[in-house]
């Protein structure tokens, strides 16, 4: 009881004061993600598969589907965000290709299909359930014109210098009938956090992105091989919270007395 109630007011705590912040339309980052909570993934997407077929990629979306654009020979962050994934893939109890799907877009127009191909086996060796990936981990190439309507669509904002490019590390989850319910920032996801997203998309609520407030508020542990609630630093941030509310009854009986 103690460990629900600490939980639902780490998340309280921190995602109050951050409601919103990513939806202020005036001030869009140039490098970044602009959350398009509630919008739905456009029709005329069209992408390239490993079979060379050109399709829309809205046409595959018929379960919760997790968006994920990358470039393939990207130098930086791509390569963790991937491995991120392949991990926690891997960990969860949920069936890739079954239970939800992942769909890895190169946003460089210039990249073929078959530098995707190839990458992906460097990931599938990470995970256990290399079937479910293959089946469900798929990896596709597109046009200019394409990529530009998926990825203003999901607020994926990038800048190309010279020959690369510099991007976040997020990814995007649609519900089974395209609209954007979730996005996951970084490049290490938490299982919890990863299969409670993959659940209410199925069911097509929106929630926020609470991948900052679960990483503070859960610690891994090594030995168990598992996350656990990190009680010292949710006592802490309830302790600080608790003395300011203190601070703040005390100075409005002292207005009233006056």
């Amino acid at each position: 009881m103690l460990k629900s109630l600490l939980t639902i007011f780490c998340i309280i705590f921190f995602i109050l004061p951050n409601r919103g912040q990513n939806q202020n339309i005036d001030n869009e980052p140039e490098i970044g993600v602009v959350e398009h909570l509630g919008d739905y993934f456009p029709e005329g997407v069209n992408v390239i598969t490993e079979n060379l077929d050109t399709i829309d990629l809205l046409s595959l979306v018929d379960k919760p589907t997790i968006i994920n654009f990358v470039y393939y020979r990207c130098p930086g962050i791509c390569s963790p965000l991937m491995s991120g994934i392949a991990e926690v893939a891997s960990k969860s109890d949920l069936i890739l290709g079954e239970d939800y799907q992942i769909l890895t877009i190169s946003f460089d127009p210039s990249e073929t299909v078959d530098l995707g191909t190839r990458k992906k086996q460097n990931y599938f060796a990470l995970m256990k359930n290399k079937d479910q990936a293959e089946k469900g981990w798929l990896y596709f190439a597109s046009d200019r014109i394409s990529i530009a309507k998926g990825t203003n669509a999901t607020g994926f904002k990038y800048k190309k210098t010279g020959n690369d490019y510099l991007h976040a590390a997020s990814i995007v989850i649609l519900a089974p009938d395209g609209k954007i319910v979730r996005y996951l920032n970084g490049i290490y996801f938490l299982p919890f956090e990863w299969k409670m997203a993959l659940i209410e998309a199925s069911e097509g609520k929106i929630g926020p992105s609470i991948n900052k407030v679960l990483q503070f508020c859960y610690s891994y542990d090594p030995i168990g091989q598992s996350y656990v609630l990190n009680i010292t630093r949710v006592m802490g941030a309830m302790i600080i919270f608790v003395a300011i509310l203190f601070l703040l009854v005390l100075v409005l009986k002292s207005k009233k007395k006056k």
